[in-house]
């Protein structure tokens, strides 16, 4: 069983939202991804996918998005991103999923060896700065969401001395000198092995495609950073 990773699709078939208008990189960018997909993913491996997935407002907007990533090879794993606006309440999402398609929140998910979990997360302030209050209060509520996934993923693990923790979060866990954070302390007090998210785009952003700390390996896997390309995260 393989694990890959890609982000922030950002797909658009119902609601009117083109992103080649942020350039040539997101140029039919979707068509890219189903054919580097189709070539690298069997019907038993993992696709991890996490946040903005679509621009749709509503379940309805986003059935047609879901429905195209649901027709790829493979699993697909979700974790709500800020741009998904048609995530509500979870038995509406996991309503609408196609078959073979999975959601996060607040719990996790055991495939093989593999066990999965993770949040949305928010914005990490930068050292030396305040975030407001507001920004304050979501931090403190995503890393309780995280913490419950968490504790659900150690539930599904439990008698297994070969599971293997990947973990999904939309934003990046840490800031750009990747200092220590809420997020990167649970991650590593639950022993993650493997850290996916996304968020950040542009050639030039201030983030590693691949990282290290205190033992976890965190990999930025949002779709315009990586070549439209899926990134292999594990093989078991």
């Amino acid at each position: 069983m393989k694990v890959f990773a890609v982000s922030d699709p950002h797909l658009s078939f119902t609601a009117e939202k083109p992103m080649s208008i942020f350039g040539s990189v997101w140029e039919n960018h979707w068509d890219a991804i189903a054919a580097d997909w189709i070539e690298k993913v069997g019907d038993e491996d993992i696709v991890l996918i996490p946040g903005d997935i679509s621009w749709g407002m509503t379940v309805d907007e986003a059935r047609r998005d879901l429905e195209t990533i649901g027709a790829m090879p493979g699993k697909k794993i979700y974790v709500k991103g800020n741009h998904d606006y048609w995530w509500g309440s979870l038995s509406k999402v996991r309503a609408v999923l196609p078959e073979g398609s999975y959601c996060i929140q607040n719990d996790a998910l055991k495939f093989g060896n593999f066990v999965f979990c993770g949040t949305r997360g928010w914005n990490v302030p930068e050292i030396g700065t305040k975030p407001s209050a507001e920004d304050e209060k979501i931090l403190r509520r995503e890393a309780l969401r995280l913490e419950l996934s968490l504790k659900a993923a150690d539930a599904l693990a439990e008698g297994s001395s070969d599971a293997v923790k990947i973990a999904l979060i939309h934003f990046p866990p840490f800031d750009s000198r990747m200092g220590s954070t809420p997020f990167t302390d649970l991650f590593t007090a639950y022993g993650v092995k493997k850290v996916v998210y996304g968020h950040l785009h542009g050639q030039k952003c201030r983030a590693e495609m691949r990282s290290v700390k205190n033992g976890t390996e965190y990999f930025l896997t949002s779709c315009d950073i990586i070549g439209n390309k899926l990134v292999p995260i594990d093989e078991r």
